[in-house]
């Protein structure tokens, strides 16, 4: 499994904004510079981190983007589904018609312990663990 460019820029831009605490508004420009996102890119991702009550934004001059709960409440989980929608390691699980095999296919237990796992790890995993185990700080 990888994870597309939106989810790690998605990711990355709440990890800075986490990082930078809530005291200031974080404007796009500087969240794009410090996380090497392009500011196009960033500005769409933020709208759809806004929509899906992840982030607030504050207008005008000192405005910017800050987080709408605390760290410790926004897990990786909600970031990739609020970007990539619903984290279904294949179609097959979503919908039980979608392959003739689904009765008795050798490989569903497989790919449902995979989705399990996955989704257990990211909703497992906060923005306040991320500060807290990064080295860079």
């Amino acid at each position: 499994m990888k994870l597309s460019t939106r989810a790690r820029y998605g990711i990355h831009a709440m990890y800075d904004l986490a990082l930078m605490g809530n005291d200031k508004p974080q404007p796009l420009k500087a969240i794009a510079e410090r996380q090497a996102i392009p500011e196009a890119y960033l500005e769409q991702l933020m709208l759809v981190l806004r929509k899906e009550q992840l982030v607030q934004s504050v207008r005008g001059a000192q405005g910017g983007y800050t987080l709408s709960k605390a760290p410790a409440e926004i897990t990786v989980g909600m970031i990739l589904r609020a970007l990539e929608g619903d984290l279904c390691v294949t179609d097959c699980l979503k919908f039980e018609d979608s392959c003739e095999k689904s009765g008795g296919c050798p490989t569903r237990m497989v790919v449902q312990k995979v989705h399990d796992g996955v989704n257990a790890i990211v909703d497992g995993i906060t923005l306040q663990d991320m500060l807290s185990s990064c080295e860079c700080l």
